[in-house]
């Protein structure tokens, strides 16, 4: 329902099809919307990534690999539903709402809340980073965290960007590929949005480990959510005109390999192996450019 963004990124190999399809910023999950909402004010993620902090790659996630075919949808009418349901519930409810909180919140202060839900979410992310073997991205995201929730008032001011300590973006969807365990299935949830089954589970983790998952009374807790989820899609006002333009074939199949290869990037760490598929191509750029 949410639309799930990257910015600030550069993308290796195939450059036009990652670039077309990050730029689309897909429909996606309400509860794991990207950190990297982030304006420009509080600084954007680096995709360079040290070799002194990274660990063994992951073997390619069952159909995400140089051979794997991209055809692993066997619930593909549920998902079709469920995609319909989230983008009917994205066009009534959540897209007014965010516009509304667009036009009435100043920009200072929305540029403080995006800060504060990103700074609570560094938590999820240095967890994963140190699972994965990343310890020197896991330094760097406890000192962000440090630093902004003391000198950044509670993380309403980006203050460690300014001090040059990175932004990452894990979570345990990537950890659990860096492990080894594959994809699975790819599957529409109503209202979280895009997953695979690996993801999925994945989900549960983030959860846990985000603190205002343990806020009380519930209510705080549950308007905690709701506010990062509009805050995030008010972000995002237009970006689905921009995947409609480009999925002009079928935005569902558009939707499902867009999020196979934005999680690919991820997962690889902006790194991914070249994937040569016609058939995708084709439906991205067109039979002629394909030709080419």
């Amino acid at each position: 329902m949410v639309l799930v963004f990257l910015k600030g990124t550069q993308f290796p190999g195939k450059s036009r099809k990652i670039t077309v399809i990050l730029a689309c910023l897909l429909l996606a999950s309400c509860a794991t919307v990207d950190e990297a909402g982030v304006t420009e004010t509080a600084g954007t993620e680096s995709s360079e990534v040290k070799t002194t902090d990274k660990i063994q790659s992951p073997e390619p996630a069952t159909g995400q690999g140089p051979d794997a075919d991209i055809d692993t949808d066997p619930w593909e009418g549920f998902n079709r539903a469920m995609y319909a349901f989230n983008d009917g519930l994205d066009e009534y409810a959540l897209k007014p709402t965010a516009k509304g909180y667009k036009f009435i919140m100043p920009y200072y202060i929305s540029t403080g809340v995006t800060n504060f839900f990103s700074n609570l979410n560094e938590i999820t992310v240095l967890v994963n980073n140190f699972l994965q073997g990343k310890f020197l991205n896991g330094a760097s995201d406890t000192g962000r965290f440090l630093v902004n929730s003391t000198l950044g008032l509670a993380g309403f001011i980006d203050v460690a960007s300014y001090m040059h300590l990175e932004k990452h973006d894990e979570d345990f969807g990537q950890t659990l590929a860096v492990w080894g365990i594959g994809d699975g299935p790819f599957v529409v949830w109503p209202i979280i949005g895009a997953r695979n089954l690996r993801d999925t589970a994945g989900w549960t983790g983030d959860w846990v480990t985000n603190p205002y998952t343990y806020v009380q009374p519930i209510s705080v807790n549950w308007g905690l959510a709701i506010a990062d989820v509009i805050d995030d899609r008010a972000l995002l006002l237009g970006a689905k005109d921009v995947l409609t333009e480009a999925s002009s074939g079928d935005p569902y199949i558009f939707y499902r390999e867009a999020y196979k290869q934005r999680r690919l990037f991820k997962i690889y760490d902006g790194n991914p192996p070249v994937v040569e598929d016609a058939e995708f191509d084709a439906l991205l750029f067109g039979d002629d450019d394909v030709k080419k």
